[in-house]
């Protein structure tokens, strides 16, 4: 069951681009960029990427998590998830692929409370939580769409930790640039947004919301922004 004021035609399309592209197109080139088997140099820059993100955005959250709930709202291959569990959280780890989250099953063993589920990330039958986190699963929604994540998770935590693509001049190009590739061949495209205008967006939108800290990790080809917020 969704919240009928935040399901939109836009997010439902971005959501099935998604679900094919890591299903049926990039399944092993994930599960190969987040282990630790040789990769290119331009794949290396995204995965050193990637990792300073996770420790940036676990960073913000406690040290102890026993008696705590979280939510991995597009968990991928499961790192974050996994961390946060053998820190002693309750972990509800969600994505849309089913290839993703076998992949995060078998890397996670079965002695962590991880809960794996193939879905969506707004769900409100996902329960309530202590945290939020979200890696690098909202770049491929607008801004509209973003923000009406940010109020569905808002109704069931107090904490939101994600991640957004920052609207510099380069991943500006790199957007306009992947509309030249034959639609087969594209990755789904990452939305671009200004840290400004989302920082309004939260204003308005999450009345009695601050924002934590807003931080950008660049590595190479990776660009990625983090938000902490908090009621």
């Amino acid at each position: 069951m969704m919240d009928a004021g935040i399901a939109s035609t836009r997010y439902q399309e971005s959501r099935q681009r998604l679900e094919t592209y890591f299903d049926r197109t990039a399944r092993k080139a994930w599960e190969d960029l987040t282990s630790d088997v040789p990769v290119s140099g331009i794949r290396a820059t995204v995965r050193a990427g990637r990792d300073a993100m996770r420790d940036l955005l676990l960073s913000a959250l406690p040290a102890d998590m026993h008696g705590q709930r979280l939510l991995d709202a597009g968990c991928g291959t499961g790192a974050l998830a996994i961390e946060a569990a053998r820190r002693g959280a309750q972990v509800v780890a969600i994505d849309v692929s089913q290839g993703l989250i076998a992949v995060a099953r078998e890397r996670a063993g079965r002695d962590l409370s991880i809960d794996w589920r193939v879905g969506d990330m707004r769900s409100n039958t996902l329960g309530l939580f202590d945290h939020v986190v979200a890696m690098d699963s909202l770049i491929h929604y607008d801004r509209a769409d973003l923000i009406g994540v940010l109020k569905a998770w808002a109704q069931r935590t107090g904490h939101i930790a994600y991640t957004f693509a920052p609207a510099t001049p380069l991943l500006r190009a790199m957007h306009i640039a992947g509309k030249a590739f034959p639609r087969s061949d594209r990755s789904p495209a990452i939305r671009p947004v200004s840290a400004g205008r989302l920082t309004a967006d939260i204003a308005g939108n999450l009345p009695g919301w601050r924002i934590d800290f807003c931080e950008r990790v660049s590595s190479g080809f990776y660009k990625s922004q983090a938000m902490g917020i908090s009621s």
